[in-house]
């Protein structure tokens, strides 16, 4: 059973640490989706690699007539479609394994917070979770990780208390790079200036 205080680690890291394109591609799905570091990524490269070994064991058995099979198919196409990785119909185990990191990341709650727009960047998502301004199913998620399944996903709102639920909250926004976005000046200020430098 192991020792409670030190619980088994819920990832595998590469079985080579030096490979160049690996470490390139690693590097830019955690730029792009915002993620603390490679560990999150791999953790959902694990949970991609288990589903695709049931899927790959399920075909296997269900060519050798096993009844058990299909029952076990059923619940593991039921559960891809509960997280909102494959369509709720019509989906076989050669969809699973044509699943990729970038499906299981797209599912985070860090991700979806960017995608309803409640946040301005992934960095910015983080940071509000973390804090406790995201509420889901009426209650406060604190972390980035969460795999969203496809009920909970309509749920994802503000923290009622939260001052994000102000429409003038300065961090709501924000332009690129979380910079202020420019103030256009008055048009009559723009105006009377054009004028001014046409008299000299």
């Amino acid at each position: 059973m192991g020792d409670p205080k030190k619980p088994r680690r819920s990832y595998d890291t590469p079985s080579h640490p030096w490979q160049g394109e690996r470490i390139k591609a690693e590097h830019e799905l955690v730029r792009t989706y915002g993620l603390k570091n490679k560990r999150e990524f791999w953790k959902a490269q694990t949970m991609l690699r288990s589903l695709r070994g049931q899927s790959r064991e399920l075909q296997a058995r269900l060519r050798a007539g096993e009844h058990q099979a299909s029952i076990e198919t059923e619940k593991l196409l039921s559960k891809c479609a509960r997280l909102g990785l494959l369509p709720m119909d019509g989906s076989t185990l050669d969809d699973v394994l044509t699943l990729n990191e970038e499906k299981i990341l797209d599912r985070r709650l860090q991700t979806l917070v960017v995608v309803k727009n409640l946040a301005n960047t992934h960095k910015q998502a983080r940071q509000m979770i973390v804090h406790g301004h995201i509420f889901m199913d009426d209650r406060r998620v604190t972390v980035p990780s969460y795999i969203v399944k496809r009920g909970e996903e309509s749920s994802i709102e503000y923290n009622p208390s939260s001052p994000f639920t102000d429409d003038l909250h300065p961090m709501r926004n924000l332009g690129n790079n979380g910079r202020s976005a420019p103030v256009p000046e008055p048009i009559e200020e723009v105006v009377a200036e054009a004028d001014g430098k046409k008299e000299e």
